[in-house]
């Protein structure tokens, strides 16, 4: 049977493909030149250059790609920056807006397994590209390619020391500093052998314990991805530090591959996804620091969201999952914090980025002012609101492409109208199919933008309810 490689397509934040397969050098040297011309297309006449940056993660060969495409980029006419090290993807968007270019090329597979490598194209502004210049740019792989008359350069920068006053420039960082040396916190980071490693003790000046900071680009053995499975060893640090540091205040931050994403865990070891912190943020970034703007959400965001905004009476706007859809309201309009399930925050303050590292600071600030525990801000949160939920997620691999075709087939025909014994009220299409249940929690089945998975969401009153819906779902998706 013959090998089939897949077409270079776009999903929810750049192109991903399995590396030596789909993703390889002549296909980097191919896109990287094609993504710079719909860049300088649209920034052009903004920035007057013809500048690109060029960015990495710490994932196998990501470096040589990076100059596979920096190479590429020169020889098509374009002034290179190409990083000299990895370094999160935000401070490459930063970089981006920093040094006035056309935008920037991270090669980066974000939360992937450890056999993909990917490339997110950064507009101008600092933040990912809308779908409609990812269309651009899909659509030149099948036009013929003009030569450029004459080469640019490259030269290589350093991305950490701007995007890290950038960052410090936001928070208290005296504050935090002060609670670290004198003990009153403990924190603890899991960078999952991705790019933000030394990240926060660059930002902090002071040293924290960081778990999995060596370069692997196996990820022992899992996946780069901020949920509880691949979290054991931030687990077992915590529970220790629990019973060594009694009288402290403990935190674990954990970081996705590129740094993009975030998570938590509290003083006593339990995990928190971002639809705990986004709103632990929403109440430090509205209550403390006085911001104000809109709050912006996925459909797969938490049901307290909503209920928060209308208690700082904040305004809410709702995108489907993919945090180009939140920068894209975040250079229409005036936003406080927009953010998913998944970890992706942003600030209206900053730019237009999903950036874990700076929702850490906020993370830590939070906690230094508060003086409280991370689960205690929450169930705090959850009285003022009279609103408590649980939340989780199951990701289930297809068998096929035919299973998919097959499942979105029969959502589109007969969509359920009982979920779990309970009643479907509404149904929302805006990503995936979002069922309301009687009981006002909620089931969404959607399909990944990026890899052969169908993802399904669940928010009920308690884990047991939450289990059994999900549950549902996959026996649901298995009857195919």
């Amino acid at each position: 049977m013959p090998f089939i490689v897949n077409p270079i397509k776009f999903g929810t934040d750049g192109w991903r493909g399995v590396i030596a397969a789909d993703f390889t050098f002549e296909r980097v040297a191919m896109l990287a030149p094609l993504a710079a011309e719909v860049l300088a297309d649209r920034y052009g006449k903004t920035t007057a250059n013809r500048k690109i940056i060029v960015g990495y993660d710490r994932r196998f060969l990501a470096e040589n790609f990076a100059k596979v495409a920096a190479e590429a980029l020169q020889e098509a006419g374009f002034d290179v920056l190409l990083s000299q090290s990895y370094a999160p993807t935000p401070a490459f968007s930063w970089a981006a807006k920093t040094e006035n270019a056309l935008g920037a090329i991270v090669l980066t597979a974000s939360h992937n397994p450890a056999a993909y490598l990917g490339l997110k194209v950064k507009g101008a502004f600092g933040g990912s590209v809308s779908p409609e210049i990812t269309k651009q740019i899909e659509a030149l792989l099948s036009q013929p390619q003009s030569t450029a008359k004459a080469a640019g350069k490259i030269e290589l920068f350093d991305p950490w020391p701007s995007y890290c006053q950038g960052l410090q420039a936001k928070v208290n960082i005296a504050a935090i500093k002060e609670a670290i040396t004198t003990g009153k916190l403990k924190v603890y980071a899991d960078v999952m052998h991705g790019a933000a490693a030394s990240g926060l003790n660059r930002l902090l000046n002071c040293s924290i314990e960081e778990l999995n900071s060596d370069r692997d680009p196996l990820f022992g053995d899992g996946a780069p991805e901020p949920l509880p499975r691949y979290l054991s060893d931030l687990f077992r640090t915590i529970k220790e530090a629990a019973e060594q540091y009694p009288e402290s205040i403990r935190v674990g931050l954990v970081f996705d591959g590129d740094s993009d994403r975030i998570a938590a865990v509290d003083g006593q070891g339990n995990f928190l996804s971002s639809q705990v912190l986004i709103p632990i943020l929403i109440e430090h970034l509205a209550k403390r620091k006085g911001f104000t703007g809109e709050i912006v959400k996925t459909v797969s965001g938490s049901d307290l969201i909503p209920r928060l905004a209308k208690l700082y009476d904040l305004p809410v706007y709702q995108t489907p999952i993919g945090y180009k859809y939140i920068a894209d309201r975040m250079l229409a309009t005036e936003v406080m914090i927009g953010g998913e399930e998944s970890g992706g925050i942003g600030y209206g303050t900053h730019i237009p980025e999903r950036d874990a590292l700076l929702s850490a600071l906020y993370v830590l600030e939070a906690i230094v002012e508060s003086g409280q525990d991370l689960r205690d801000i929450y169930a705090r949160l959850e009285e003022k609101t009279g609103f408590s939920a649980t939340y989780d997620r199951i990701d289930l691999p297809l068998a096929s492409m035919e299973v998919r075709a097959k499942l979105l087939e029969r959502l589109e025909k007969e969509a359920p109208k009982e979920v779990a014994g309970k009643s479907v009220v509404d149904c929302l299409t805006v990503d995936g199919y979002k069922f309301r249940l009687e009981d006002d929690s909620w089931l969404l089945i959607r399909f990944s933008g990026t890899e052969p998975v169908l993802r399904l969401y669940c928010q009920a009153q308690n884990p047991v309810e939450v289990r059994k819906t999900l549950e549902w779902a996959r026996d649901w998706a298995n009857s195919v």
